[in-house]
């Protein structure tokens, strides 16, 4: 069993140990730095940009795959359908490029780009663009001839000014352990 798979049973309960009761001080100091990070931006303390075009957040706020990639391929599909430039817009988590932005095509090396990135590329052949600084990544994107950016996983970057964010959740596990 994967470590992922291990801390994923350990958090939704599927094992009753009570060391996990020692991890709650840790998940208020968290909050209370996001609350602070979050506040910096609205204060204009650190800087947002806005990019010329509508940007789609899709997110979730548990731990572990809620669905994600999933709703952004069938997103990307429906604005296509409908003629629309699709940007999408990744971490790029696990690629190794020397550089970032990157270009992501269905043939892209996932160990470069991220094996999600290739995945999005191949199932939708929308501009998929994949590092770690969601602004250069979008305005890769948008200068590549995106006319919407939907941007995968961006919840918590807040560097980013978005338009519509979209938080998924997973039907069964809920918000995870309580």
């Amino acid at each position: 069993m994967s470590i992922d798979a291990r801390l994923q049973k350990l958090w939704y309960g599927e094992c009753r140990l009570n060391w996990l009761a020692l991890l709650l001080p840790l998940s208020w100091m968290f909050g209370v730095l996001i609350f602070l990070r979050h506040g910096c931006y609205r204060l204009g303390l650190l800087k947002r940009y806005r990019l010329s075009k509508p940007v789609i957040v899709v997110g979730n706020l548990t731990v572990g795959g809620t669905g994600k990639t999933p709703i952004v391929i069938w997103l990307a599909s429906i604005l296509q359908n409908q003629g629309v430039h699709v940007g999408v817009i990744t971490s790029g988590y696990g690629g190794k490029a020397k550089s970032w932005p990157q270009r992501v095509r269905p043939d892209s090396d996932p160990l470069l780009v991220g094996d999600e990135a290739v995945l999005i590329a191949g199932r939708t052949h929308a501009i998929v663009v994949s590092g770690p600084d969601r602004v250069a990544a979008g305005q890769l994107a948008i200068n590549a001839g995106a006319e919407v950016l939907i941007s995968d996983d961006g919840l918590q970057h807040y560097r980013l000014q978005r338009d519509c964010e979209l938080v998924v959740v997973d039907g069964s596990r809920m918000f995870g352990n309580g």
